[in-house]
């Protein structure tokens, strides 16, 4: 597992009418302030790689569809460099995953029909704190295992 990579179980409590999907609360481990949060739509099979932030913390949480995250480690200072953790995260692996910055990050949408994330981050977007790749310059393979 990449050094400080959280994955938080979330809970999703039913009522009537529809259920309440927790996202995060400022007690909770991996909440390093409050910058902004938004919404991002990835349709089926579509990769949205590679981008790393140089401060910000992600929160991700998928509460509609299926969605892949794929994070690479570049830092030569650390044991995992070179090294990639997967995961999937849907209403049925209801979580949160806590992405620090330094680590090279892209995901893909698995469900038909739709999938959604929000992304609570610490900071606001600023373009000057992003780096981004092509697809290509990280090698990894995007096939859908299903």
């Amino acid at each position: 597992m990449i050094a400080d990579i959280i994955f938080t179980p979330l809970k999703i409590i039913p009522t009537p009418g529809g259920s309440v999907q927790h996202a995060m609360k400022k007690s909770d481990e991996g909440f390093s302030g409050y910058g902004e949060a938004y919404f991002s739509v990835c349709e089926t099979g579509v990769v949205k790689a590679w981008k790393l932030h140089k401060e910000m913390t992600l929160n991700l949480i998928v509460p509609v569809g299926s969605i892949r995250f794929v994070v690479f480690d570049p830092c030569e200072s650390f044991e995992s460099q070179g090294t990639f953790n997967e995961f999937v995260l849907s209403p049925s692996n209801y979580g949160r995953l806590t992405i620090p910055p330094k680590l090279w990050m892209g995901f893909q949408g698995l469900s038909n029909g739709g999938n959604i994330l929000l992304n609570i981050a610490n900071l606001e977007h600023d373009p000057d704190e992003v780096e981004r790749k092509p697809l290509d310059q990280i090698e990894f393979d995007w096939s859908i295992k299903r």
